[in-house]
């Protein structure tokens, strides 16, 4: 299968969404395209976030969002690897693994350390990948969440 990554704009809002809508549907969230195209209407247009889309079949058919943070010990800039996914009709296809090496080219254009993910314990496909890809599995830190 012939597919291109490449780094989305507000061009790409709609394929953006849907996708993003489905990921969110994936992490038990009900749908909502219309908070979800806004939500990265925002990161868009502040510059909060960047996007990359695998494009197959002309088409968005997956992405990768990166969120810059800071490391503290490192005292360099790093992304966190926040959303990663790919429509189930194009799994297993090399696709994740072409987003993940995209992101780690994005370290090495933008000056970055490295890469930071986190995701849910029951992901089996992404405990899988990830590790695949060169990802360090880090036991001794807990993550703590707060909410308002």
């Amino acid at each position: 299968m012939e597919y291109t990554i490449r780094k989305a704009g507000l061009e790409d809002l709609n394929e953006t969404a849907g996708l993003f809508n489905l990921y969110r549907i994936f992490y038990r969230q009900e749908s909502d395209m219309e908070k979800g195209k806004a939500f990265l209407k925002e990161r868009f247009l502040n510059g909060e976030s960047d996007i990359f889309l695998a494009i197959a079949d002309g088409k968005a058919v997956g992405f990768v969002q990166l969120y810059k943070l800071f490391h503290y010990t490192k005292l360099q800039k790093q992304w966190l690897l926040s959303d990663l996914f790919v429509h189930p009709d194009y799994r297993s296809k090399g696709l994740s693994i072409a987003l993940i090496d995209r992101s780690k080219q994005w370290c090495e254009e933008t000056g970055a350390c490295g890469l930071l993910l986190e995701t849910e314990k029951t992901n089996e496909i992404g405990n899988t990948l990830y590790p695949r890809c060169g990802f360090e599995y880090d036991g001794t830190h807990n993550y703590y969440h707060w909410w308002k």
